[in-house]
């Protein structure tokens, strides 16, 4: 983790700074005295199955996501942003604890399907450790770490949560398998509308209400389900299929799972509407005079599913292949990170909490170390140290190691070297040409997996032949 000191508190002189074009003057600024720096607040939004190049930013063409694309151009966007997982639960236990997920007993469900199993309470999180530094903390949209009465948002530091336990709902009805997932707090609550629409909404009002004290720093964390299947978009075609999905028979408490529907223009519909509501929440932000004390995070929680665009990568959600773990990464933070720039750094889902930690004067608790680092340096366009990052997923028992500009893959018995800058598709397989990188990679992964837990009877091992669609080719 990088010294704080180098990171300086987003204070209102730096605001000014960087609407004058003067950005640098934020990277001087680290000796003024403590108290006349605000901490900055935190609004972090993320989005569901969302694939590296599905915003017109990173390269897709069949629509357009001018909100995002105008976020990009106002901070910082990375093109080498990874997932934790190549699945939701496990990277959003990656994301709140800034450890890797195979830590916890939780994180070794990918995705998460035990209803007794949860992220502990009594295990640091970002929304508790910024709590101890004064801040409000929120979450509003999907939690999907563990359901009542063992697990929950408020249970794990946040003050406020307005969203979804589980997985997933439909996106009308805020359904699944027949009961309604939509709570304010601890309490279920019946409320009509388009999902998305609903927490922009929650989102806003939890905005108006910081207005209030606008000397206390907050966090949002907007997670939104958007646009993981059910196939809806909020038009007529999307209200009939929800109502046939809802006369379907439940599939094993996953009714809205979605094996034939869709098309591209519902996809393109689910994306753009997360997109003008993104939009909604930013454009209030900003009439409410918080923009330029606020640092905005944009990401998803791991690569695509099936109308998604990956390119120039292969692979979707589920496999390792660079497809199914590198997301759109994008971070405004004012004074620090300078509009239009592009970032090549290698980062991870779970460097968030110490990045945002390190800004808000807090430490990693001494019996939990984080695994992720402190984004600080990159963000302000300095270079990083070399890392090393790894991952694993059960299904097929796919490892993968990346460090600098080469990566370590296994798929099954099949076990590759590839130069993933020249060669991002993982095509031209190396490890015969360089053996000594080959295995000292190989040998870094099962160094770093002897100290990771395992269990091979984890629910979610069960998962693939149930609910992966029969037109995807899991035999690669």
């Amino acid at each position: 983790m990088t010294d704080k000191t180098s990171f300086p508190k987003l204070t209102r002189r730096d605001a000014m700074a960087t609407a004058l074009g003067t950005a640098a003057l934020a990277v001087t600024v680290p000796g003024l005295a403590h108290e006349a720096r605000r901490k900055p607040n935190f609004l972090f939004i993320m989005a569901d199955d969302l694939g590296y190049a599905d915003l017109s930013c990173y390269g897709r063409t069949e629509y357009t996501t001018p909100v995002l694309d105008g976020l990009a151009a106002q901070g910082m966007k990375f093109t080498h942003g990874y997932a934790n997982s190549a699945v939701c639960s496990a990277t959003r236990v990656g994301l709140i604890t800034g450890r890797y997920q195979y830590r916890t007993p939780a994180g070794l469900e990918e995705p998460l399907q035990n209803p007794d199993l949860g992220l502990d309470p009594t295990h640091p999180t970002m929304p508790s450790l910024l709590k101890q530094q004064g801040y409000h903390t929120a979450l509003v949209g999907k939690w999907h770490l563990g359901l009542l009465p063992n697990y929950g948002p408020l249970k794990s530091g946040y003050d406020e949560f307005y969203g979804n336990r589980g997985g997933g709902v439909d996106y009308f009805t805020h359904r699944v398998a027949g009961n309604e997932d939509v709570w304010d707090g601890d309490v279920l609550v019946e409320e009509v509308g388009y999902y998305t629409d609903m927490l922009a909404d929650r989102s806003i009002r939890f905005l108006n209400e910081r207005s209030g004290e606008p000397d206390k720093p907050w966090l949002l964390s907007l997670h939104f389900t958007a646009p993981h299947w059910p196939w809806e978009a909020n038009d007529a075609l999307g209200r009939s299929e929800s109502a046939r999905l809802a006369e379907l028979p439940s599939q094993d408490d996953l009714d809205i799972v979605h094996f034939d529907g869709g098309t591209m223009e519902t996809y393109a519909g689910m994306v753009t509407s997360m997109d003008m509501n993104i939009g909604r929440i930013l454009n209030r932000l900003a009439e409410l005079g918080m923009e330029q004390d606020t640092v905005v995070v944009f990401t998803s929680d791991n690569g695509g599913e099936r109308f998604s665009k990956t390119w120039p990568f292969t692979g979707i959600k589920t496999e390792l292949l660079e497809g199914g773990i590198r997301v759109p990464f994008i971070v405004k933070w004012p004074g620090v990170t300078a509009p239009g720039s592009i970032s090549e750094v290698p980062a991870m889902s779970m460097d968030f909490l110490p990045t945002f930690l390190a800004a808000a004067d807090g430490d990693a608790h001494p019996d939990y170390p984080f695994d992720g680092i402190d984004l600080g340096p990159a963000l302000m366009g300095r270079p990083m140290p070399e890392r090393t990052q790894f991952w694993r997923y059960w299904s097929k028992d796919q490892k993968a190691v990346r460090r600098g500009r080469y990566k370590y893959l296994k798929i099954n018995d099949n076990e590759f070297l590839f130069d993933i800058i020249a060669d991002p598709m993982e095509r031209g397989n190396l490890k015969d040409r360089m053996p000594e990188l080959f295995a000292e990679l190989k040998q870094a992964h099962a160094n770093w997996n002897s100290q990771m837990l395992f269990d091979p009877n984890a629910r979610s091992y069960g998962f693939e032949p149930r609910m992966l669609a029969d037109h995807y080719d899991w035999d690669l």
